[in-house]
């Protein structure tokens, strides 16, 4: 059955493949912006302004985290469609496994990192005297929950190079609604500001995470045994570098709102306005233009294994098929 779902990515017409991978890719990405604008209306009405501009502060450093995820869980989405266009069903199954402990290995990592260099973080992402507390309640424990993040984001992809789209947008769906269930609560009922906000948030990801691991323990083409969980240097090799452009999409977010910001602070403090509402501003717009940016990554993002699936096989016209598509989209 599993090798009769495969052998469709290389048979059924694209336009169809394409609906049923790129779309669900696509509604998972905008409701996952769609949350974070609500999570900064929940925050401006519960802690002001100096809460929004607190997160936007935070924003980059979660993009940040998300580059790492994506680079990994992008690459070996590909690298999983290219073996099994190829027949590689063990190199599939290494890749996947060493993926899942890569992402778990680099959270840790991340969360440490920024946990040390709280501060100094924060104030060359654009954090001023007056929204730095926030920042830190939030920052703080957004990070306890990066390496659940980063798990969380990594497999979905991964999800859907084994022939499950329509799981993998679920997964995050059930997150997002969880974060705008529990926004309100632990805000407003609670009381816990910016920490409540950070915790909804935290809680929503690990609700992802939590469907990825089931997943994996109910995989559809994946056969994943305790040694596929080793790092190896050759499987590594050869999917990371399919994730670096998704890496440096992200990234690239990441150096222009750093830099953005320290521009704003500084600037923005000899107006009118001063230092924090043109901060909180940006921060906002930049979330309402997520929505413009979870279109075009989701339809690309979702096509992943079609276009992986036909390069293995050698079905290069195929290949060239979605790309006409996507552009013409």
């Amino acid at each position: 059955m599993e090798e009769k779902q495969n052998a469709a990515l290389g048979t059924a017409p694209l336009g169809k493949l394409m609906v049923k991978f790129a779309l669900p890719c696509t509604i998972s990405l905008l409701v996952g912006a769609l949350y974070n604008i609500v999570d900064q209306i929940f925050i401006g009405w519960g802690v002001g302004y100096l809460g929004n501009g607190a997160t936007n502060v935070v924003f980059p450093l979660t993009v940040l985290a998300l580059g790492l995820a994506v680079m990994i869980g992008d690459g070996a989405c590909s690298y999983v469609s290219i073996c099994f266009g190829k027949n590689r069903q063990e190199d599939a199954d290494c890749a996947v496994g060493s993926a899942v402990t890569l992402s778990v290995l680099v959270g840790v990592l991340v969360a440490g990192f920024y946990a040390v260099f709280q501060t100094p973080i924060l104030l060359l992402f654009g954090a001023t005297e007056a929204n730095l507390a926030y920042a830190k309640e939030y920052f703080t424990y957004i990070t306890i929950g990066i390496p659940i993040y980063v798990f969380g984001q990594a497999i979905n992809p991964i999800i859907r190079s084994d022939g499950s789209p329509r799981f993998a947008m679920a997964s995050m769906l059930a997150g997002a609604i969880a974060n705008c269930i529990l926004d309100p609560i632990a805000i407003f009922v609670l009381r816990w500001g910016v920490m409540g906000a950070a915790v909804a948030t935290v809680a929503g990801q690990v609700i992802t995470a939590a469907m990825g691991v089931w997943y994996l323990c109910h995989t559809k083409a994946l056969r994943l045994g305790k040694d596929d969980f080793k790092l190896r240097g050759k499987i590594l090799a050869a999917y990371l570098p399919l994730g670096l452009c998704s890496f440096l999409a992200q990234i690239s977010l990441v150096i222009a709102m750093a830099a953005t910001n320290n521009m704003l602070v500084q600037y923005g403090a000899g107006s009118k306005y001063g230092a924090d509402i043109p901060l909180t501003v940006l921060g906002i717009v930049m979330k309402v233009f997520q929505i413009i940016i979870s279109i075009t990554i989701g339809m690309s993002a979702g096509c992943i294994p079609i276009v992986g699936y036909n390069y293995g096989a050698e079905q290069y016209g195929r290949c060239r098929g979605i790309l006409w598509r996507l552009m013409g989209a």
